[in-house]
């Protein structure tokens, strides 16, 4: 993250970002519609400075990016020895896009994602600790806040960059303890529990179609939810005795909906002609692992950053439903009973059980007998 300007500390020399203080204001999108924003030069949580293999030394740090719609991300960087720059927009792009084909992050992609997830912050330092203490680590006072931001960033180093932490001297400035502390944290994240973790879909919702019209008395629908997360709200504006219900007539909640839900607006018998809408939401993260490359990488290049922690962000969609006294089903309405059952097929003629092809049967028999009626007459007539 630190290769541009040199910071002296106790006489040693420790490389530190190089970061330009212009601060224009960011801008909308990329031309793609990629997510884009701004490092925030005075934000964040700062670490401990490192000692890698080799003996450089590096500043660990948890970043701040302002998206240009105003919502903030918690970034560790990828590139240790890129300097940083709060002079140009950075530019969401996939995993495959990192800007050094040559590095290590393309082929550990996974497991920096899996140490994003399981190290700070998105693992509480309490958590983090809990998860040591399972592992039988044991730490000298429990994690402080400096310890886990340093052990999560040097763990993202190790696989970005193949950069591995000096174990005699780990912590250049700071004391055995917190030492000790720091390397126990860098171990367990960059160990065998470290499985990977493949990278994230943003969070998606539609409902199709967005909307429907039907009569009183049916099941206006069916509208398809699609989704990559879990619904976590569902409300409607509906007058009083009309629903939202599965296909049986069964009220569903916003638990009951998922990829796939088939969801109907049900509409009584007596209800007057009307409207009504409803609208779910799926809620997540701007995720975790995110990758964020400089705009102008290619002229000037800019550290990359990854998400390491998001505000919570959602997706909502709506549909509306419109009913009226004998107007056909731009959905394919299904008909109610009192009880919520579905009926026969949606005609009026009254079904007892008897099949309706049955008169036409004996009319087809009556109309047999009596040509062959006809025809016997009319041949004992010639034999006389």
């Amino acid at each position: 993250m630190h290769g541009r300007s040199v910071l002296v500390r106790g006489g040693i020399a420790v490389a530190s970002a190089a970061v330009a203080m212009t601060m224009a204001a960011p801008a909308a999108l990329a031309d793609d519609g990629a997510a884009r924003g701004r490092v925030i030069g005075d934000a964040g949580t700062e670490g401990f400075s490192v000692n890698f293999e080799g003996g450089k030394h590096f500043v660990t740090k948890l970043f701040g990016l302002k998206l240009s719609d105003g919502s903030k991300l918690k970034m560790y960087c990828v590139q240790v020895e890129v300097g940083m720059r709060t002079d140009q927009d950075m530019i969401e792009r996939p995993w495959n896009k990192y800007p050094d084909a040559a590095s290590p992050f393309n082929k550990n992609n996974e497991k920096i994602n899996w140490v994003l997830h399981h190290g700070y912050p998105v693992v509480s330092v309490k958590s983090l600790e809990g998860a040591l203490g399972k592992k039988d680590v044991k730490l000298t006072d429990g994690l402080s806040v400096e310890e886990a931001v340093t052990a999560t960033q040097a763990a993202v180093w190790h696989f970005s960059d193949g950069k591995d932490l000096d174990r005699k001297k780990p912590l250049p400035y700071e004391g055995a303890e917190e030492s000790a502390d720091v390397l126990a944290a860098y171990d367990y994240l960059t160990g065998k529990d470290n499985v990977g973790i493949g990278e994230q879909p943003k969070p998606t919702l539609d409902i199709g179609p967005a909307k429907g019209e039907g009569a009183p008395g049916t099941r206006i629908g069916p509208y398809s939810v699609a989704t990559n997360g879990d619904i976590t709200d569902l409300t409607s504006k509906l007058p009083e005795g009309v629903k939202i219900t599965d296909a049986d007539g069964k009220a569903l909640k916003a638990a009951d909906i998922k990829d796939g839900t088939k969801v109907y607006v049900d509409v009584p018998k007596d209800a007057k002609d009307g409207n009504g809408s409803f609208s779910l939401k799926v809620s997540g993260h701007l995720d975790t692992g995110r990758l964020f490359v400089g705009e102008n990488y290619a002229k000037v290049p800019a550290q990359s950053l990854i998400v390491a922690e998001s505000e919570k962000t959602s997706v909502t969609a709506n549909a509306t439903a419109n009913w009226k006294q004998g107007a056909p089903a731009t959905t394919p309405a299904v008909p109610t009973t009192p009880g919520g059952a579905e009926s026969g097929g949606g005609n009026d003629l009254a079904n007892t059980g008897a099949s309706a092809a049955l008169p036409l049967t004996i009319g087809g028999v009556l109309l047999g007998a009596g040509v062959l009626m006809v025809l016997l007459v009319r041949r004992r007539r010639s034999e006389a």
